[in-house]
């Protein structure tokens, strides 16, 4: 089954289901420091999602797109570029490269090399501590755990339930950032994070038209609205038809083919419109969400439902199981379907069970902060569009709907100097969101270029709470964006003095 781990041993103190970056991250900080022992079972790449088919050839297809936007708006640089278009095969090698041609060897090496045992094959759940795994032989295999089972088997792109999509065999994610080619016409259905960044790429590799389908009022909606608008904008001067409002009620294709991922499924594809109208094109994106992989893990062998999202606790440990030897991180918990949320989840899941492993009480010492897991409302987020989205925490509305007592405040990033050294012509704009019963930050949102790094301080911000007066007194340097800080602050005082 697996050469990476004795093919007749049957037993470890923590199995983990799924070798994502959370289940690597969970199995690591469960055994790093407490001799417990550790195994991985995975199916497919160990590494998963983020690693091949998300984040980073994702970010490996933008980086090109936003250095060429910021050189075409620099004197000495746009000169020399021109109206050059990028490499688009460059590029695409470059993806490659970055997702080591989807072999997932290296990980397997550092697994190893920290003691973690990786067992290859479909894991599912077969009773209290005991996993069956199907190799890929087909034959199965029973492992038990002294003390805690992981599951990290993450969720996958959902199709809506609209008449002939699935059948068109539509492109998903993995499809987008795994592509090889460049289809002239796309519709990209969706306008959420996913959408918003493939179409971004896809036109700098060269889609000659792109029509996005969303069916909310406007891109990016759980964003503040002005940084939907923003994206929005920047399309339109692409030539980017969005169409928002709207919904697919039916797609035809009437060739459809078995090419692997990233390449064309067929031939041309057209989707109808609940305006009645139609929309033609020669490959189509679905970037609809995601739904969970809980279907066919076993639940229902430890007295849970097949399907949906696992509820947990703090210390996330799946509800409704007793024991507290059942833990679910990433995706399949639904708390925040982002990788560096789920790293974080298993980090506290790994040495949770450390602590208990070793029976250390979970509510004294460096174990007592995870009685308070700091991913409620407290979520970082950077989209990789052209501009930047950094937030973090709650928009102005969420603040509200939760009865809190509101103020926010705005600031050109245009107006700083540190923006106009990055480019001739910034377009940008910030804003906080301040609890004002407790005068903290609740809430944050950057968008213009280099705006992922100002995220970090604003999470802090948020996550540590700390008080307005005393971020008065945290000095930004300069030139640079985070002087926006100093500038959102000031104009916070002025609106305060005007209300008084």
């Amino acid at each position: 089954m697996s050469a990476a781990v004795d093919p007749d041993r049957s037993e470890w103190d923590v199995i983990v289901i799924g070798g994502g970056a959370a289940g690597e991250n969970a199995a690591q900080y469960a055994t790093q420091f407490s001799g417990l022992e550790a195994v991985i079972v995975e199916a497919d790449l160990l590494g998963g999602e983020c690693s091949y088919w998300a984040c980073m050839p994702s970010k490996a297809l933008l980086r090109p797109v936003e250095v060429l936007s910021i050189g075409r708006d620099l004197p000495g640089v746009k000169a020399l570029l021109g109206d050059r278009p990028l490499d688009a095969q460059a590029v695409l090698a470059r993806r490659d490269e970055v997702v080591n041609h989807l072999d997932d060897s290296s990980q397997v090496e550092w697994a190893l090399g920290v003691g973690i045992d990786v067992v290859r094959g479909y894991g599912r759940l077969s009773g209290v501590r005991e996993v069956t795994v199907t190799g890929p032989d087909g034959a199965e295999r029973v492992l038990t755990a002294r003390h805690a089972v992981v599951l990290d088997t993450g969720s996958v792109p959902a199709i809506p339930p609209v008449p002939g999509l699935a059948e068109a065999r539509p492109w998903t994610s993995r499809d987008v950032t795994n592509m090889h080619e460049a289809p002239r016409r796309m519709v990209v259905v969706g306008g959420g994070v996913v959408a918003c960044e493939s179409v971004t790429w896809l036109h700098a590799l060269g889609v000659e038209e792109i029509t996005v389908i969303e069916g909310a009022p406007g891109l990016l909606v759980r964003n503040e609205p002005f940084a939907g608008e923003m994206i929005r904008s920047r399309f339109a001067e692409a030539g980017i038809t969005v169409r928002t409002g709207t919904k697919v009620t039916s797609a035809q294709r009437a060739e459809v083919n078995d090419a692997p991922v990233g390449h064309r499924h067929g031939g041309e594809v057209t989707v109808t419109l609940d305006t009645g109208e139609q929309v033609s094109a020669d490959e189509i994106l679905v970037a609809a969400g995601r739904q969970p992989n809980s279907e066919d893990i076993g639940l229902e062998t430890v007295g849970l439902k097949a399907g949906g999202y696992l509820p947990v606790d703090d210390h996330l440990n799946v509800e409704g199981v007793e024991g507290d030897w059942l833990y679910a991180i990433g995706d399949l918990c639904g708390r925040a379907l982002l990788t560096h949320m789920g790293k974080y989840q298993a980090r506290i899941a790994g040495e949770v069970i450390a602590a208990r492993a070793a029976g250390r009480p979970l509510d004294s010492d460096r174990f007592g902060r995870h009685t308070d897991v700091a991913d409620h409302n407290q979520v970082p987020q950077v989209t990789f569009t052209d501009p930047e989205i950094g937030s973090v925490g709650l928009t102005e509305q969420q603040a509200r709907d939760q009865g809190l007592d509101v103020e926010a405040v705005e600031y050109d990033l245009a107006a700083l100097a540190g923006s106009y050294v990055l480019r001739e012509n910034y377009y940008g704009r910030a804003k906080l969101v301040i609890d004002s019963q407790r005068d903290v930050v609740v809430g944050a949102t950057f968008v213009g270029t280099g705006v992922a790094e100002l995220t970090h301080s604003a999470t802090m911000a948020v996550v540590a709470r700390i008080p307005v007066p005393v971020l008065r007194h945290v000095v930004p340097s300069y030139p640079t964006l985070s002087e926006v800080w100093l500038r959102l602050l000031e104009e916070l005082g002025k609106q305060r003095q005007d209300a008084r």
